[in-house]
């Protein structure tokens, strides 16, 4: 993708993000966050098949994407109406199973499509989540802003001043300048929320919660390295 494009998209993203959370309600966010669900899960399950990992796309996207919705109904509470979804979703996955007609990699097959669902689908919902809350909009708009914050900050610094290879065997590019600046960076951003979130979060707190995360998207940052990496092994084996 071209500079330009990539600047493009990334001012019809924010300012999509911006509509959908500051000029809409709960619902509608909650419409758009399905959009975005499902575009992830298609890819991630894409990636998978690509890689000539088992899994089951079509179940995957369809339950994921779901899941939104299904927290949209119950306006964010935390309730079980999600979590007994899932497991239903879970044993649907066996009966699925046990009408293909075959037994080899089975297991791949239903782990592989319970993690996107899971790690794609369940956590980009909490946002939703979190949009119903008292204030949700500025919640969300401050966990993207901390969590974006700490990969440009560990992109920047890591460009200018990273030495010290971080994980090389599952990014060789992330350093540990990058991972520090990237923590430094998402606990300013952070700070510079407190006139716009609830009073009883002082700086103390804000501050902690900045860094931790940015300790969270690093992680984050790293496991779809590893996720790459793993495709791209898997490609040449085959």
């Amino acid at each position: 993708m071209t500079l330009p494009l990539r600047i493009f998209s990334s001012t019809v993203l924010i300012s999509l993000t911006i509509w959908a959370l500051f000029y809409s309600n709960a619902h509608v966010f909650s419409l758009i966050s399905t959009i975005f669900v499902a575009t992830a899960l298609y890819e991630f399950f894409t990636l998978l098949r690509a890689a000539n990992v088992p899994s089951y796309r079509l179940f995957g996207v369809m339950m994921g994407s779901t899941l939104p919705l299904v927290i949209a109904i119950e306006h964010g509470a935390t309730q079980s109406g999600e979590v007994l979804f899932i497991v239903i979703g879970c044993l649907f996955l066996f009966i699925l199973q046990f009408y293909s007609g075959r037994n080899e990699n089975a297991l791949t097959g239903i782990a592989m499509t319970l993690f996107g669902i899971l790690y794609v689908g369940w956590f980009l919902s909490f946002a939703v989540k979190m949009r119903y809350l008292d204030g949700g909009a500025m919640w969300v708009a401050y966990l993207l802003a901390v969590t974006k914050s700490t990969d440009i900050g560990a992109y920047v610094i890591g460009s200018l001043f990273g030495r010290h290879p971080l994980i090389p065997h599952v990014s060789p590019k992330k350093s540990v300048e990058g991972l520090f600046g990237g923590l430094v960076v998402s606990t300013l951003v952070s700070l510079a929320f407190q006139p716009y979130l609830p009073r009883e979060w002082n700086y103390v707190h804000l501050g902690i919660l900045g860094l931790l995360l940015g300790v969270v998207g690093q992680i984050g940052d790293l496991s779809e390295s590893l996720m790459k990496r793993f495709h791209q092994e898997m490609e040449l084996e085959a």
